[in-house]
């Protein structure tokens, strides 16, 4: 239990004051570093094109498709983004773990549904894409989650009790007792939530972290536009727990997820 979590290991040998900073800023959102980040986006979309070509509408990519890939690769790269603190201690999390959001139905007002998956190093672009068409499908088809049926049902309960039961599974997760079945469906226990703005036409901007879960890092994408000079281009901003690693080591990891979406063909593999 207490230095033992199913889901991640505790990280060791750190320096003083990075042992320190959670007890100097104990909320994620006392530690948040903001980064805005323009991506060129003519190489990306011919990418997108001629994928396309080749494949029936229902594996068809986006940008934001693109986006998630180079997402995930970058944190397999850069591991030290892919920790969150629990408990005053930092935690080395097991798996590349990504939140998205996608549509109930392809009709203006639809909901949306949240979507949680593990990015795992060795599959290639065409397994990400077939692994994203079908964890939608199952949930436009009504395929409820741990997650769907916990918040169902503590949808019914009185707001008192609806309290008392967060501060209970709040201090489960800080003492690591948790189960992984219901930590792996709960899509705040995750990497970095991915939001696409961009999809309903609005620019990016930057979103909170929850102090509830393990999300250490939020990305939000915004809308395609042109450049002064003509180039199409597109925002991402991303916010970031510094508690995690210095900010020179995210915007590293940040930088490599910029030159992947500019020279797609490094996500094929």
């Amino acid at each position: 239990m207490f230095g033992r979590r199913p889901d991640a290991t505790l990280v060791t040998g750190l320096p003083t004051v990075r042992r320190f900073m959670p007890f100097i800023s104990p909320r994620r959102n006392d530690s948040l570093v903001l980064y805005t980040q323009e991506i060129e986006a003519p190489a990306a979309l011919q990418f997108v094109e001629d994928y396309n070509a080749s494949r029936d509408a229902d594996h068809h990519i986006t940008l934001f498709h693109l986006l998630l890939r180079a997402i995930a690769m970058a944190i397999h790269q850069h591991p030290g983004v892919n920790r969150f603190v629990v408990g005053g201690r930092l935690w080395q999390r097991h798996g590349v773990w990504i939140t998205f959001a996608a549509k109930q139905e392809i009709l203006p007002g639809s909901p949306l549904l949240t979507i949680k998956r593990e990015f795992l190093e060795s599959e290639d672009l065409d397994g990400m894409v077939e692994s994203i068409v079908s964890s939608i499908r199952s949930r436009r088809r009504g395929e409820k989650t741990t997650s769907d049926k916990e918040m169902s049902l503590a949808s019914r309960m009185p707001p008192w009790a609806t309290l008392i039961a967060v501060k209970f599974l709040k201090l489960m997760n800080r003492i690591g007792a948790l189960p992984k079945g219901m930590i792996d469906s709960d899509p705040l226990y995750t990497s970095l939530f991915a939001a696409n703005l961009g999809s309903v036409g609005l620019e990016a901007g930057y979103h909170h972290l929850w102090e509830y879960g393990t999300c250490s890092m939020f990305a939000v994408m915004g809308r395609l536009k042109q450049r002064h000079d003509g180039v199409s281009v597109f925002e991402v901003q991303y916010t970031y727990d510094e508690r995690m690693e210095d900010g020179l080591y995210g915007g590293l990891a940040m930088a490599n997820i910029k030159k992947f979406v500019e020279s797609p063909e490094t996500l094929r593999s």
